[in-house]
């Protein structure tokens, strides 16, 4: 304890005392006291901040691992039985886009056209960037007031879903269930169209165009918009409704 003389106006330090009382060591005093009660025999600790972060933090993780209660949903997968796609029974058959003009469609195009690869079965593979004619099968299958969106996957002729529903069926393992039985994958290329599925239209020549000296150019009716047809070799048969 810091006292003052009457005479003087210099500071001596009291040794009696055994605490200090100035207001400036207040709080270290009260950090560095003693926290055990001479007339208590059982000594008590406050608990100060960082205990309590830590209990904070312990119950917040015995939140977040607890199990959900509610269990997921099954996907369920809904097949129209008057729809058949003949020759499809054994097979998967895709309608897919190669273009790049949406990123987001092409990246999933690709990662569903990569998972059905995997599984070593004949896929039928339905470019719509190539032929037109594809758009218009699936509008057909799916029905044309449908917001039809790429890939779209049929498996033993039975619609299956989007990149959406082949992902978690292929997550959760359940996707081998439904190639199973089909026809093991040919990989002997076409001599015809050397696998690309088209080959070039014999009466345009791949322009679209034919010209004749009476009527002058025309649209040929043989081929696609692209001058291409479908290779007579790998040529499947168009679906029909039932």
């Amino acid at each position: 304890m810091l006292v003052t003389r009457p005479k003087s106006k210099i500071w001596v330090r009291n040794n009696n005392s055994p605490n200090f009382s100035c207001p400036s060591f207040k709080d270290i005093q009260t950090l560095f006291s003693d926290d055990s009660n001479s007339n208590s025999p059982i000594p008590t600790k406050k608990p100060n901040i960082f205990h309590r972060v830590r209990r904070v933090t312990a119950i917040l993780r015995a939140l977040t691992a607890r199990p959900d209660s509610q269990p997921k949903p099954e996907l369920t997968r809904k097949s129209d039985p008057l729809i058949q796609i003949p020759g499809a029974d054994k097979k998967i058959v895709i309608y897919f886009t190669s273009l790049r003009v949406i990123r987001s469609t092409f990246d999933d195009c690709k990662a569903v056209r990569s998972i059905l690869r995997s599984f070593r079965v004949s896929m039928d593979e339905r470019d719509v960037s190539m032929d037109a004619g594809f758009m218009e099968e699936l509008k057909m299958i799916l029905g044309k007031k449908t917001k039809l969106s790429l890939p779209r996957v049929f498996i033993g002729g039975k619609y299956i879903g989007g990149a959406e529903e082949i992902r978690q069926l292929h997550e959760a393992g359940e996707l081998k269930k439904y190639v199973e039985g089909l026809i093991p994958a040919d990989f002997s290329t076409c001599e015809v169209c050397v696998g690309h599925r088209f080959v070039l239209c014999d009466e345009c020549s791949g322009s679209h165009k034919c010209y004749s000296e009476k009527s002058g150019f025309r649209t040929c009716t043989g081929c696609n918009e692209n001058g291409l047809i479908r290779c007579p070799s790998c040529y499947y048969a168009p679906i029909t409704l039932l």
